[in-house]
């Protein structure tokens, strides 16, 4: 998502669950909209205080020999049940021109039902949210951008970290306040790294010194063509997130919080508070086609290394189903 001439929005949850996420009820289907009975309210994190690894660190996407165990799919593989679209100029839960659906397998970003682009950001916002856990994202782009895209957009997408939730956002509002870990696709007119920081609405901490600036490039390599990406994000609350790509660090950075002075973000500082420390899970729509063929999340302890699925005694999400045999494959920013 986000260009650098552009500060964006996103929204900071702040209830937290301290033991499960039980009760969610799937969204219910109507027409071309996903309207769900509510919003998950609170954040799943872990229950107990403890210490976030050090920048730095080893990542700890590779701490556990038998991390794959604890996967668990966010995206199911078949429809778009946990997830609810907002794209600008529509309300929460309309899908305009079936932008966000699911196809082979994969879950796909498309534009054949646009003429043209006409500045309709979207999201798709998964319906729980979160705040310690390691989340992987095997993505593609295909195709060509849709007409009326900027070209700052183009074979740019991204997942929206510590978001803001669907129903604060205005219905013209570009992009949800929150931490947005960008994917850019390399070729002709452009090649660079992806997996950078853009922050709508947002500021965080590098190397001990408050960044304003709206993105800030990774060190990945830049990946042509349509093959798979893996993109893994690690992230601890408040204190630290990673950026990782082939098992290596390429950006990380801490204390993400929220822009007073950005329109968006203010409505959401209540008693002064501008850490953020968790929040929605959301993918874009920014007139690129994209797809999506694994979204999956590790639950975090305190100390950032088990699946707290299996040993903090939360549960995990209620759309949880086992990983299969799937396998895969600069900044400009709004």
């Amino acid at each position: 998502m986000c260009r650098r001439f552009c500060v964006v929005m996103l929204i900071a949850s702040t209830g937290f669950l301290t033991s499960s996420a039980a009760g969610l009820n799937p969204p219910q289907e109507s027409g071309d909209k996903t309207v769900p009975k509510k919003m998950q309210d609170e954040t799943i994190h872990p229950a107990d205080s403890g210490k976030a690894p050090k920048a730095g660190d080893p990542a700890s996407a590779s701490d556990s020999a038998d991390a794959d165990a604890s996967w668990i799919q966010l995206f199911n593989g078949v429809d778009l049940e946990g997830w609810t679209p907002k794209i600008r100029g529509y309300e929460l839960g309309e899908n305009f021109a079936n932008t966000f659906r699911v196809e082979d397998g994969a879950l796909k970003v498309s534009y054949d039902g646009y003429d043209k682009f006409d500045n309709r950001f979207g999201h798709l916002f998964f319906r729980e949210k979160f705040s310690h856990y390691i989340l992987r994202v095997e993505y593609r782009f295909v195709g060509e951008q849709v007409p009326g895209g900027a070209g700052w957009a183009w074979r740019n997408s991204g997942v929206m970290l510590h978001g803001q939730d669907p129903e604060t956002m205005g219905i013209n509002q570009d992009f949800p306040v929150s931490i947005e870990a960008q994917f850019l696709g390399s070729g002709d007119p452009r090649t660079g790294p992806t997996l950078n920081l853009c922050t709508p609405g947002t500021h965080v901490e590098i190397a001990g010194e408050l960044v304003k600036r709206h993105c800030t490039d990774s060190t990945s390599p830049d990946f042509p063509g349509d093959q798979w990406v893996t993109a893994v994000l690690e992230v601890h609350g408040n204190e630290l997130i990673r950026h990782i790509i082939d098992d290596q660090v390429v950006l990380e950075y801490t204390h993400p919080q929220l822009d007073p002075g950005d329109k968006d973000a203010l409505p959401l500082i209540v008693d002064e508070k501008v850490q953020l420390d968790g929040g929605t899970l959301s993918l874009q729509s920014e007139s690129h086609p994209i797809e999506f063929r694994k979204v999956e999340i590790r639950l975090l302890d305190p100390e950032g290394k088990s699946p707290a699925g299996n040993s903090a005694g939360e549960k995990a999400p209620d759309n949880q189903q086992k990983e299969g045999d799937k396998s895969g494959g600069t900044t400009p920013g709004k």
